[in-house]
């Protein structure tokens, strides 16, 4: 594999540190400890309808914003991912049976926190024939029956172990937004996702658009595990050539020593210069900051989404 990091001389704080040395934490990264009335109302609807939130599972900086507004990215499926990504937190292992009471509680949840928007996440389940595609749609229409004007946005695993057809299931239960992360760039994938595949995640999100043009679809990387500038650009690239329409963009957190470590933290200024590429390449939408995360101001994310496309189209 080629080395994809930056040479230490156009950084100069790596200059004199080993690799596996973490670099200090600045000061645009840290957030405030979850302490909000808002925050503990949504923590108790989460426990109270026994569901898992991604939020939690893989240690999201944003949690103590999101929850204290009332947002949350419900992780379905389990708690138990069949996948061993470096990057995450989720534990790995063999999944419990699928709960066929689920997608119900998801439900109660969104009507319940009073949701215009939400996002439902899962872990990989490569021990189910369709990797839980099926599980997904049953999910969208519990939301859509339980709650019809809160817009739906999923951030699925890549199925990459299951029929071509499967994704079919999911598409057709109508979500607004398709999400699927590339994660990091292609040359990284071997250490970072070794049981994923760049170009099938890539080919994913195009035959989405291809099943259903209409449909947003959208797609983030982590920056801050060696890759280089020239390799995001390139990645940018290939997701315009599968019609994506939405990227985001957020630094890489360690999760534990155990973890793939953090080359850098890349600074506000850098993720700026991603932005401006990233619109100057096509994209409807960006979100490039160092706490950007999949579900972070998704809602609002999503009205500026839809109020781009309908710009271009000339209807507003």
């Amino acid at each position: 594999m080629r080395d994809l990091k930056i040479p230490a001389e156009r950084h100069p704080e790596k200059a004199h540190r080993p690799d596996n040395e973490q670099p200090k934490k600045p000061s645009w990264i840290r957030v405030k400890a979850p302490v909000s009335e808002g925050y503990k109302q949504t923590r108790d609807i989460m426990r109270a309808n026994n569901l898992v939130t991604v939020c939690e599972e893989a240690g999201c900086p944003n949690v103590g914003e999101c929850w204290s507004q009332g947002h949350a990215t419900m992780m379905i499926m389990g708690e138990i991912c069949t996948r061993g990504c470096t990057f995450c937190n989720i534990a790995t292992g063999r999944p419990d049976d699928l709960d066929a009471f689920e997608p119900g509680r998801v439900a109660d949840a969104v009507q319940k926190l009073g949701l215009n928007h939400v996002v439902i996440t899962s872990v990989d389940r490569d021990d189910l024939t369709d990797g839980g595609a099926e599980h997904f749609a049953q999910t969208i229409r519990a939301v859509r029956h339980r709650s019809p004007t809160t817009t739906i946005e999923i951030l699925t695993p890549d199925f990459l172990k299951c029929e071509a057809s499967v994704l079919e299931t999911v598409v057709a239960a109508r979500p607004d937004v398709f999400n699927h992360n590339l994660e990091t760039v292609p040359g990284l994938y071997p250490e970072v996702r070794p049981g994923a595949r760049y170009f099938h995640s890539l080919r994913l999100l195009q035959r989405v658009k291809e099943m259903d043009p209409s449909m947003f679809t959208k797609s983030g990387i982590m920056v801050g595990l060696g890759e280089d500038r020239q390799s995001v650009l390139q990645v940018m690239d290939d997701m315009r050539s599968a019609d994506i329409d939405f990227l985001t963009i957020g630094q890489y957190l360690q999760p534990t020593p155990k973890h793939h470590h953090v080359d850098r933290f890349v600074t506000p200024e850098e993720f700026k210069s991603y932005e401006t590429a990233a619109f100057g390449k096509g994209f409807l939408m960006v979100s490039a900051t160092p706490l950007t995360r999949s579900s972070y101001h998704a809602g609002d994310d999503f009205a500026q989404l839809r109020a781009a496309r309908q710009k271009k189209l000339g209807l507003a």
